[in-house]
């Protein structure tokens, strides 16, 4: 991971959640932690991240990414991690 990813990485595990994380940046943050990304109808995006199974809706018109789904991006990356760890 570059330093921007980990400075997401590091926002999105922040409290309070940051309610101006750009979504071009968490799609970054998955790519680097080697998720498989593919899009869905309209704005949904499929993320599949050590065998966990996500779908986010990227937001619109505004490029920033809001409290709630910031929550939902934390409670995945937690399970991926925690999938990783049962894999490992």
């Amino acid at each position: 991971m570059n330093t921007k990813q980990q400075q997401t990485y590091k926002r999105i595990f922040e409290n309070p959640i940051s309610g101006d994380l750009k979504w071009k940046d968490v799609e970054s943050l998955f790519e680097a932690l080697g998720a498989e990304i593919s899009e869905g109808r309209g704005s949904r995006v499929r993320v599949v991240l050590n065998g966990v199974k996500a779908v986010f809706h990227r937001p619109h018109p505004s490029p920033s990414t809001n409290k709630g789904a910031l929550k939902s991006v934390r409670v995945f990356l937690e399970n991926a991690g925690k999938a990783y760890e049962k894999r490992s």
